[in-house]
């Protein structure tokens, strides 16, 4: 099961000739800078935007395709939106919001209590919308997406508009909804926290182009990808909870083919969840240092060195034996560990560093 999409149009400012395909269900995300043509995808996969040429198809739906003719209008396409301004009716209670996305669409699969429960919002079903914070009415607006019965979810920059702690309240909502639902879902964002943890393949785009797309731990482990070259760059893995430690406060994490300390962690061990390493929290050595307070030392080997922008620093992809690391260090760490593609090499990580993505709590 797949997501297909093509597209090609000549806008005046820009001529866009982008392809892509990724599995189903799963959330893709859209990443790259404003203009690249992020939103003229959603827009094209909702009906609203006919392009010059263009196939899009989901679990082998066509929804539009240019060659055959076929452009089904956005009333049959059963998609459904999320914006980054909620669009909330003023007037209604929660609840007649909720539900009126339900009177125009046949029954399915997916309930109002189940959505109520999962996006956590059944004590705001008698309020009205100006009541409630920004990630509440945008739980809400997620919510009547949903109860819409969609073949397809598309969400264009949901949280853009909150501060970092709505963000941080919504985020969990979003990973229980795509965990128990299993939509195809497009989203779009600029936020390297939100494609790290929601994400199950990303397609960076650059000028109306698709410069690459796979899984987001294959992508956010290269170097070479214009993910690599922002300052915040930082490697991705899959990781399962293998036992908590509570003499020495921490948590085994075992992902990537290798063992992470992270601290204690409120989860079952067996439990899935999602770390990001920061490339610039990695330290690099030849040979086991003495004496030190790390509990990751990580074994690997080198696949590529790519220049960071004024050459003032280099990124080393690091393979493990089921993922990938990524470290930042200076052209001088270079020459004095004699780095080189197929070196050996140490990767050195705190437990502190290591970020833990949804589906765990700090103990």
């Amino acid at each position: 099961m797949t997501l297909k999409f093509r597209l090609r149009h000549h806008f005046p400012t820009i001529d866009m000739d982008m392809a892509f395909e990724t599995p189903s269900p799963g959330v893709t995300m859209l990443f790259g800078p404003s203009g690249c043509g992020k939103t003229t995808i959603i827009n094209a996969a909702a009906g609203l935007f006919r392009p010059d040429e263009c196939h899009i198809s989901i679990d082998g739906k066509v929804l539009g395709d240019t060659k055959t003719g076929i452009w089904l209008p956005p009333e049959r396409r059963r998609v459904g939106l999320v914006f980054q301004d909620a669009k909330l009716f003023p007037h209604m209670s929660i609840e007649t919001n909720l539900r009126f996305g339900m009177r125009r669409t046949e029954p399915g699969s997916i309930r109002f209590d189940e959505v109520v429960d999962l996006l956590g919002i059944g004590h705001l079903l008698a309020r009205r919308p100006k009541t409630l914070s920004g990630g509440e009415r945008q739980r809400v607006a997620i919510g009547r997406g949903l109860l819409a019965q969609p073949h397809l979810l598309l969400m264009d920059e949901p949280l853009a508009s909150l501060d970092a702690p709505r963000k941080a309240e919504i985020l969990p909502f979003l990973t229980r909804l795509k965990t128990a639902l299993r939509l195809p879902i497009i989203y779009v964002t600029h936020s390297p926290d939100e494609l790290s943890q929601l994400g199950d393949s990303v397609v960076l785009l650059e000028k109306g182009r698709a410069v690459a797309c796979g899984s987001v731990p294959d992508i956010a482990g290269r170097a070479d990808l214009p993910l690599g070259q922002r300052d915040d760059a930082g490697a991705v893995l899959v990781c399962r909870v293998a036992e908590h430690d509570g003499d020495s406060a921490l948590t085994r994490l075992e992902g990537g083919g290798v063992t992470l300390w992270v601290p204690l962690l409120d989860a079952e061990p067996g439990a899935e969840c999602r770390v990001r390493i920061p490339a610039r929290e990695v330290i690099l050595a030849r040979r086991t240092p003495e004496a030190i307070s790390l509990h990751n030392i990580i074994p690997g080997t080198v696949r590529r060195m790519t220049d960071g922008p004024r050459r003032q620093s280099v990124l080393v992809e690091i393979v493990l034996p089921d993922g990938v690391l990524l470290s930042r260090v200076t052209p001088d760490a270079i020459t004095r560990l004699a780095l080189e593609p197929g070196s050996a090499v140490l990767a050195l990580i705190k437990s502190t560093s290591i970020e833990v993505l949804g589906g765990t709590t700090p103990g």
